[in-house]
């Protein structure tokens, strides 16, 4: 298997993983965010079929923006996140993945001296951070989301 068969399962993977957390939790904003990460994944995997034909591009993503919004209609809503350790859990390891990804085309990246494919790998990279970080806010919302939406307009959210 070739370097963007095997990154592409790797996307083809996190797609099913954060459809199968969708399916599983009964929060609409929750469910939105983990779909939308889903989605991510669907452009990784895009990207990286056309770089394996030679057709660099990458688009821009609006992950952590549209994650913002949804957090904030939460804020108006009912409680209707269950506290449940198993819950976190999936949310930990679907951190772990992610952090395994951009670990991953962070390696890459530094294996090829082909510019394009190196920018892309690092694009790659910083998207799969992002989508670490989200989790870790998601992680942070489902243990605290009485403290977590006061936390002054997501001032815990790092710019990129």
């Amino acid at each position: 298997m070739d370097i963007f068969d095997y990154a592409m399962k790797r996307e083809k993977d996190g797609e099913n993983f954060y459809r199968k957390i969708a399916s599983r939790t009964n929060d609409p904003g929750l469910k939105a965010i983990t779909n939308m990460l889903a989605d991510e994944e669907v452009k990784h995997y895009r990207l990286l079929q056309k770089m394996k034909a030679d057709e660099y591009v990458m688009t821009e993503t609006t992950i952590l923006e549209d994650a913002k919004n949804i957090f904030s209609e939460m804020r108006g809503g009912k409680d209707l996140i269950d506290k449940q350790d198993d819950q976190i859990a999936v949310y930990r390891e679907a951190q772990d993945i992610e952090k395994r990804s951009w670990q991953f085309y962070e390696d890459k990246s530094a294996e090829t001296d082909d510019k394009d494919q190196k920018k892309i790998f690092d694009r790659i990279a910083e998207e799969e951070r992002k989508h670490y970080f989200l989790l870790e806010n998601i992680i942070e919302f489902v243990s605290r989301p009485e403290n977590w939406l006061e936390n002054a307009e997501w001032n815990h959210l790092e710019n990129y």
